[in-house]
């Protein structure tokens, strides 16, 4: 079944919001939506490496993960900058949700798992604040 744009729309913000409630009931921290944020977004991310060692980067954590931070920092670029979720299916066997501007698309969740999975030296808030920056000049 394939989504309608507002439908994925309404979906993003939801992860979003989900990320904000999960964040606050496993590790304390308080997400508002603001930029500064997605520096705990960074810490948020590594934190469930601590907290739950392998089971985080179980296949289903992962991709919840990934997913509910990518939302809540692509949601922060969208009141920033602009834009509209879409789904890439440029690889049948793997879509994944990216943000649309302009001529761009911004795969916050994919940079969330290149943190989580590949490389904790990644790091989400530069990749936002290249996104932003690409679209100021």
């Amino acid at each position: 079944m394939q989504m309608t744009s507002a439908e994925l729309a309404n979906l993003m913000l939801d992860s979003a919001q989900n990320a904000v409630k999960t964040t606050l009931e496993e590790f304390k921290l308080q997400l508002d939506f603001s930029e500064e944020s997605i520096n705990l977004v960074d810490d948020v991310i590594l934190a469930w490496l601590g907290r739950y060692k392998d089971q985080a980067l179980e296949e289903n954590a992962v991709f919840t993960i990934c997913n509910i931070y990518g939302a809540y920092v692509g949601e922060i670029f969208k009141e920033k900058i602009g834009g509209d979720w879409a789904y890439d299916e440029s690889n049948p066997d793997a879509p994944y949700v990216v943000l649309d501007y302009a001529s761009s698309s911004y795969a916050f969740a994919g940079v969330c798992y290149q943190r989580l999975v590949n490389d904790s030296q990644v790091s989400i808030k530069n990749y936002f604040d290249e996104a932003v920056a690409n679209n100021l000049q």
